[in-house]
């Protein structure tokens, strides 16, 4: 399997556990000139930004490193970008990261980090 396939049932994964969770997922692979995101979902108030990243091995680190600090100034910028393009009010906003560790052809290991981090 190819890094882009397993991204992809990666974030297949992410997005049924979020659903299994009672999020309602709005947007996936939302993309804009300036980069993409993952998963937009909806829970309760708060509008959830989730970054997904999926590792076959730990030889490049885990997925939660992976989410750097400028890759989360530039998924701030890019919610800024999809709220005001979909004419959603100032609400709570939250970003998410799920990491996952796939362990088997039919096995993986996700981790979700709620509110992994915020904005400043």
């Amino acid at each position: 399997m190819d890094r882009s396939e397993v991204g992809k049932r990666g974030e297949d994964a992410a997005a049924a556990y979020l659903e299994r969770q009672g999020l309602d997922v709005v947007e996936r692979n939302w993309r804009t000139e300036r980069g993409e995101i993952d998963i937009i979902a909806i829970d309760g108030d708060d509008v959830v930004f989730c970054e997904v990243k999926t590792r076959t091995s730990a030889s490049r680190g885990t997925g939660e490193e992976a989410v750097s600090q400028s890759k989360r100034r530039k998924l701030v910028r890019l919610a800024e970008i999809y709220l005001s393009s979909a004419g959603i009010e100032p609400c709570p906003v939250r970003f998410d990261v799920i990491a996952i560790h796939v362990l088997g052809p039919d096995r993986a290991l996700l981790r979700h980090h709620r509110a992994a981090f915020v904005v400043e």
